[in-house]
């Protein structure tokens, strides 16, 4: 084998070329501009590194899966990385940590991260995928899901601010997530402490929620929760704000024998097999605490044989049943609806893996709810580079996907190698003769940048 001789050269070379597009993006927003002018009591003086180049210089590391604050002394004497985030100034370390600490302590930056994400989205026309669900004259409808859910984040063996035992038997946090459309844009975010429950402040959540999705969409919602969210509030709240909804029902106390009893007498089972009845049907209930009546379909299965022959002596007796708006759709289709809900656990792991956040860099609670935003807005940014990637027919990704993973993103998008060249004012990106990605990069850069 022969052995590389080893160079250092003069040229600027850069393994992030991606960021380009995450500039064009962020140039589109009023971040840098919202975050500089935002006053904080702390820093007395003006500040020789503005907040917008702490902010985006964060988003240009979250954009490249790092989330520790050491990972920016990378990037403090690479031009590429301040060019093409429209950074004056990179910050150290320490700046970058103390300032994030100053700005989370602030009311103000919440409503700017979650405002300027929606506005972005908007501005290039981000696509809301709807699912179609038929309606009483049996015509397909147009429906676009919000996921509203809690994933706890496994935050062990650290002594950080607000980490406690999560009902996944971990220590960690718990952070209430909403995800619009089939593509899973992040509309709102909000770090809890581990203990807390899952329905504490949800009303709210849920409000915020379903008004900056409309921003984004002129569709009908459909909000679904799962059984921790089993609450006259958040039905309320829905049909307050006009939101349609599918939200599990928690059977506390209630008997199987029961439900099965209700089926017998109101509907005809389906024999699945030998030994396995299952009866689905619906069932107007009026809530406690709510003053009209709500529809909830159920599915109760009856086992009186096993799958591999075994005859029981007592009956297996199942169900669920949820709360829904959706008036005569037929419970197999309502309960379908809602097992698609299951979707936004991909949306939980690309935050926590692929973006590797689940982890929080700071000890404080509040600095880490700031960097759970950023993470939240940076997902977004990555999401709509992933979909305009699946416009072009010349990408070297040949399977057929509804939407790119982050972590697809990441590794072909945003780490593409590249040189930069600056000559009579101009600066280029020269990239290789057998770069892959290259005219899939120049398709998305033209389009972002019309």
């Amino acid at each position: 084998m022969d052995k590389f001789i080893l160079e250092n050269s003069d040229e600027t070379l850069t393994t992030h070329t991606g960021l380009g597009l995450v500039g064009l993006l962020l140039s589109k927003s009023k971040l840098y501009k919202r975050f500089t002018s935002l006053k904080i009591p702390e820093i007395r003086s003006i500040p020789g590194i503005q907040n917008g180049d702490v902010i985006q210089s964060y988003i240009g590391l979250l954009s490249q899966g790092k989330n520790d604050f050491e990972y920016i002394e990378a990037f403090r004497e690479d031009p590429f990385f301040s060019l093409a985030l429209d950074i004056q100034e990179v910050p150290s370390c320490a700046t970058l940590r103390q300032r994030l600490d100053q700005i989370a302590k602030t009311d103000a930056w919440k409503s700017i991260i979650l405002e300027e994400s929606v506005k972005v989205l908007t501005y290039f026309d981000a696509s809301v995928t709807p699912l179609t669900i038929t309606n009483e004259k049996q015509e397909d409808v147009p429906i676009v899901p919000l996921d509203i859910d809690v994933s706890p984040f496994d935050n062990s063996n650290t002594k950080k601010e607000g980490v406690s035992r999560t009902y996944k038997g971990c220590d960690g946090y718990a952070p209430n997530f909403a995800y619009l459309g089939q593509e899973g844009y992040a509309v709102n975010t909000e770090l809890l402490e581990g203990s807390t429950h899952v329905q504490n402040g949800t009303v709210h959540f849920l409000q915020e929620s379903i008004r900056y999705s409309k921003q984004m969409t002129s569709l009908p919602l459909l909000v679904r929760m799962d059984g921790g969210n089993d609450s006259a509030d958040n039905i309320a709240t829905c049909l307050k704000e006009g939101a349609g909804f599918i939200i599990k029902r928690n059977p506390r106390r209630e008997k199987p024998e029961a439900w099965l009893a209700i089926a017998e007498q109101k509907e005809e089972c389906i024999q699945e097999r030998e030994g396995k009845r299952v009866f689905y049907g619906s069932v107007r209930v009026k809530p406690k605490g709510l003053d009209k009546e709500v529809r909830q379909v159920y599915k109760v299965v009856e086992r009186t044989i096993r799958r591999d022959g075994q005859i029981l002596l007592i009956p297996e007796i199942e169900f669920e049943s949820y709360w829904t708006s959706l008036p005569n759709n037929k419970p197999e289709e309502i309960i379908e609806l809602y097992h698609d809900h299951g979707t936004s656990e991909q949306f939980h792991s690309e935050l926590k893996t692929d973006l590797d956040l689940e982890r929080f860099p700071s000890g404080k609670f509040k600095t880490n709810d700031f960097i759970l935003h950023l993470g939240c807005f940076t997902y977004n940014l990555l999401r709509l580079i992933g979909q305009e990637t699946l416009k072009t027919d010349d990408a070297p990704l040949k399977k057929k996907v509804f939407r790119r993973r982050i972590k697809t993103v990441i590794q072909n998008i945003i780490t593409l190698a590249s040189k930069m060249v600056k000559h009579a004012r101009q600066v280029s990106l020269k990239f290789g003769n057998h770069s892959p990605w290259f005219k899939t990069f120049k398709q998305i850069y033209i389009s972002f940048s019309t």
